[in-house]
Formats: structure tokens, sequence, C-alpha cells
């Protein structure tokens, strides 16, 4: 098993544990539950937005298929990692909604798994798209977009 299924898996286990049944033991606060609410709504929306760009390109391994192209419009002008962040979310929304510790460490294992796929897969991009790449990644954070949304030019 090489780094990038070890990953996968690591990241399938995450997403089963947080989604683990088991009994909620305390209230939440309405405020809290409309929040975590909308961090699953949101964060899956982001997510779905990550992935439709990459159609049958779309791979949870960390290289790229070879046919794919690098997309910096979309969900990914806001992120270079639109649909790690918006499964860490959704999932953290859900893991809240759940009312128990044990989905909400399982949502913190996932995003230190997806943070590590983030940084192996940005390598594989930078190798395969080189200055088209390193001047996207410049102006777009990896996963936590900024308010105020930063433009970057293609080199020539």
């Amino acid at each position: 098993m090489d780094r990038s299924d070890a990953l996968v898996a690591a990241q399938v286990v995450a997403l089963g544990g947080a989604a683990w049944p088991g009994r909620p033991r305390w209230s939440l606060p309405p405020a809290l539950t409309a929040t975590a609410g909308l961090l699953v709504l949101g964060g899956g929306g982001l997510a779905v937005a990550g992935a439709l760009p990459h159609g049958r390109h779309l791979s949870p391994r960390v290289a790229p298929p070879p046919t794919a192209e690098l997309v910096t419009t979309g969900a990914y002008a806001l992120t270079r990692n639109p649909i790690y962040t918006g499964l860490t979310a959704a999932t953290l929304g859900f893991a809240v909604l759940r009312r128990r510790a044990a989905p909400l460490l399982w949502a913190a294992i996932l995003a230190g798994v997806l943070t590590r796929k983030a940084r192996l897969e940005e390598a594989a991009l930078e190798q395969r798209f080189g200055a088209r790449y390193r001047a996207y990644a410049a102006g777009t954070p990896r996963l936590l977009p900024r308010l105020r949304r930063r433009t970057w030019t293609e080199p020539v």
C-alpha cells in the first residue's frame, strides 16, 4: 500500500468514525445547531462545487490522472482544495450535530488526513504544471478561503 492509498484509507476510516452510530450525550443551543447545519450544507456545497469541474478525472488519490487539467476557477479561485475544505466543514458540522465527543475527534483526524493529502497533492501538481501551478498557489490559499479574493495571473 503506497502513501496515497494509506491516506485514502485513513480518510474513509475517519469519515466512517464520524458517522458511526451512538447516543447523543448533550443538547445543543439552537444557534449552534443552526451553525452546524450551515457547515454541513455549505461544506457539502463547496465539496460538490470542487468536484464537478473534474468530471471523469476526479480521483481520491493524491496524484492527478495523466489527462487531468489544472482547475483554477469557480471554487478553486477561493481555495486550492475546495473538496477537502468542504468535506472537513461538512464533517465538523455533522459531528457537532451528533452531540458526542467521538465524532468530533474523528472530524479532527479527518482534517489532519486531508491537510496531509493536500500537501502531497500540491507537490504533485507543482511537478506536473510547474510555473502555472506556482503562480496559482501564490495567490490562492491552501484550505481556508480569504475574506477578500486575490487574483493571480498566469505566467506567459
